[in-house]
């Protein structure tokens, strides 16, 4: 037994059930190896995909719902422009996006996850990814998504939203477009930030430039397009450099 600030802290060696230590880091160094399968399997099928755009939302969104019609058309607006649509393939928003992209001209992506409940993946998909673990899945969304567009959703959907925010703020990935669609969805969310997080010092005013909100689909495809006039939209070697490390 080693001290440590006082503390005994028992050496793996010194373990008295060896074979218990010996099969759990046996489990542990095979489940490693699925983790680096997804990640393998998704840098195959999507390194060369792009330009592309991820479109999130609910789950529980119904197809006669107005976001998930919304979702749809802005979809198929950005797969005639030429961008594959990435969604997180389930039902919902997620089905909106990839039922409108699979119409379009581009390809409809969807990033599966296997989930106890709820997530069932939808059929309007050419290229279709499944993964077991979440981080893997969301370096997958940042990692090939030239834009955001994001439906009003719940817990997952706040949390991907979360997830790019931080990434760029931080300056672990290039800024992309992220858009909010849904104007009485968002509004409220976006005024507590200003209220609480801005005027508290918690992030800059200038992180809130970050988001757009734009509810018309033709608008939302035009403002994918204004922000690149002026960069390429294909990531630098650095932005690439970047990405290997979230």
């Amino acid at each position: 037994m080693e001290q440590r600030d006082g503390k005994k802290v028992p050496r793996l060696h010194q373990v008295a059930d060896s074979e218990r230590v010996t099969a759990k880091k046996a489990r542990e160094s095979w489940h490693m190896f699925t983790i680096m399968a997804e990640f393998i399997e998704s840098t195959e099928r999507l390194s060369e995909l792009r330009p592309a755009v991820t479109i999130f939302g609910s789950a529980r969104s119904k197809s006669d719902d107005p976001y998930y019609l919304l979702a749809a058309d802005v979809a198929r607006r950005l797969s005639d422009a030429g961008f594959a649509v990435i969604s997180g393939g389930g039902p919902g928003i997620m089905e909106a996006a990839n039922k409108g992209a699979f119409e379009g001209t581009s390809p409809s992506v969807g990033l599966n996850i296997e989930l106890p409940h709820e997530q069932v993946s939808n059929i309007w998909q050419n290229i279709s990814l499944s993964f077991r673990h979440f981080f893997a899945r969301k370096v997958a969304f940042v990692k090939y998504s030239d834009a955001y567009v994001v439906l009003p959703g719940g817990f997952g959907t706040l949390d991907e939203l979360s997830e790019v925010l931080v990434l760029m703020q931080t300056g672990k990935i290039r800024r992309i477009p992220v858009i909010l669609v849904g104007t009485t969805f968002w509004r409220g969310l976006l005024d507590w930030m200003k209220k609480q997080l801005v005027a508290t010092g918690m992030i800059e005013p200038k992180d809130l430039a970050l988001v757009q909100l734009i509810d018309e689909p033709a608008n939302i495809v035009d403002a994918i397009f204004a922000f690149y006039e002026a960069r390429d939209i294909e990531p630098s070697e650095e932005d690439r450099q970047k990405t290997l490390y979230l």
